[in-house]
């Protein structure tokens, strides 16, 4: 006959654990320590692999043109930081797989579930993580993947193309996005002065939305841009146009420079430059500030700064979600082992970039909202892994 005590210890052994969300330090280093082996060794091998695919396309280009070593490995490097936004949410997928498929393999995930441990908390250190990967690809995003692919493009055009960033700032031009200013540059230059300048100014005829006729032309030997004044004009000529009239003949302007406001011609250099920039080489912000500075652009241009836009503040939050998806997926194929586990984390990522790059050229061309376009894939992701995650338990 067993006692009472002896019976109560049974049944606390039989009954499965109370579930508990505490700090467990020992436990979370061990899952970190794990993680963060798999991790960096992920990184090293895919950054190595991103670098051997660019030497391996565009080497031809350096040797053909005689570019010199620093030129070569100066170019390589301003390549990194955009293939490493790219990397970073694939390794963390494989690597929160394989540490949660190896962990399965010895029985650890079991054995932490039975003491009662629940899955979401097992895998607290690889959100946080997580996490903090997302916030690194956010400043990849915006500080230093635009700058890099700008400097690698220019780089690249000033070795295999030389004088072609000079080319493409002569003979500039520049048509505002309510159609309103037609602006040719003779030659265009980021700060100070811009030479050879014809300005072309059009009103909206009222009965119409998208008609106009000429208002004046400007033509000047130089100008330059004062901010909160407007833009100077020196050594100025006018040409009026009157509705149903002829024009008037080009006359000086009456003052030496011609100065007209910010609020008639609101264009600015920075606008200008960033017109002749491809949108994959700005940041958010500067994204942000192009639709808002210009409320009248051209609407399949619009959509693609959007989607742009969209993209960029939804593709890090990839990271997170990898960590999220990955938890239930190990353990769900727990007894099949490391390479099933590997396998679907490079399925789902090959699924996720196929469908976010069909929905990006979507929402670009139009077919779709540029929101849509731009977030779906991720929030769709995410909400399939917190389903994954309750349904584990």
């Amino acid at each position: 006959m067993k006692s009472y005590a002896e019976q109560q210890s049974v049944e606390n052994l039989v009954k499965p654990q109370k579930r508990k969300f505490v700090m467990m330090p020992i436990l979370d280093g061990y899952i970190m320590k794990e993680f963060l082996t798999v991790f960096f060794i992920l990184m090293f091998a895919f950054t190595l692999l991103f670098i051997i695919m660019d030497v391996y396309t565009q080497i031809s280009d350096f040797l053909d043109n005689n570019a010199s070593v620093t030129q070569t490995v100066r170019y390589f490097a301003l390549k990194l930081p955009g293939n490493i936004r790219f990397i970073l949410p694939i390794t963390i997928l494989l690597g929160c797989m394989y540490t949660l498929a190896n962990f399965g393999r010895h029985r650890e995930i079991t054995a932490m579930r039975a003491s009662g441990i629940s899955l979401s908390r097992c895998g607290v250190p690889l959100f946080f993580v997580a996490l903090l990967v997302m916030f690194a690809n956010f400043y990849l995003n915006e500080e230093l993947v635009p700058s890099s692919s700008l400097e690698a493009s220019d780089l690249l055009n000033s070795i295999t193309k030389p004088g072609l960033v000079a080319h493409q700032n002569a003979r500039l031009q520049y048509h505002s996005g309510d159609k309103l200013r037609s602006w040719y540059f003779g030659q265009f230059n980021d700060d100070g002065f811009q030479e050879r300048v014809k300005l072309k100014i059009f009103e909206r005829i009222p009965e119409t939305k998208s008609s106009f006729v000429l208002k004046k032309v400007i033509e000047a030997k130089k100008t330059r841009y004062v901010e909160d004044i407007g833009w100077e004009f020196y050594d100025a000529e006018i040409r009026e146009y009157v509705p149903g009239g002829l024009p008037s003949e080009m006359m000086p302007a009456e003052t030496n420079p011609l100065i007209i406001a910010s609020d008639e011609v609101p264009d600015t250099p920075d606008i200008i430059v960033k017109s002749i920039v491809q949108p994959d080489a700005l940041s958010s912000y500067e994204i942000y500030h192009l639709l808002k500075d210009n409320p009248f652009m051209a609407h399949n241009l619009k959509n693609i700064y959007k989607t742009l836009f969209y993209h960029r503040l939804a593709f890090p939050w990839a990271c997170f979600i990898c960590a999220i998806l990955a938890l239930p997926l190990a353990a769900r194929n727990e007894r099949s082992g490391i390479f099933t586990s590997i396998a679907i984390a490079v399925g789902l990522a090959v699924f996720y970039q196929v469908f976010d790059e069909i929905l990006m050229l979507a929402g670009k061309n139009g077919l779709i909202p540029p929101v849509v376009a731009g977030v779906l894939p991720t929030a769709l992701f995410f909400l399939y892994g917190l389903h994954l995650i309750r349904k584990a338990g």
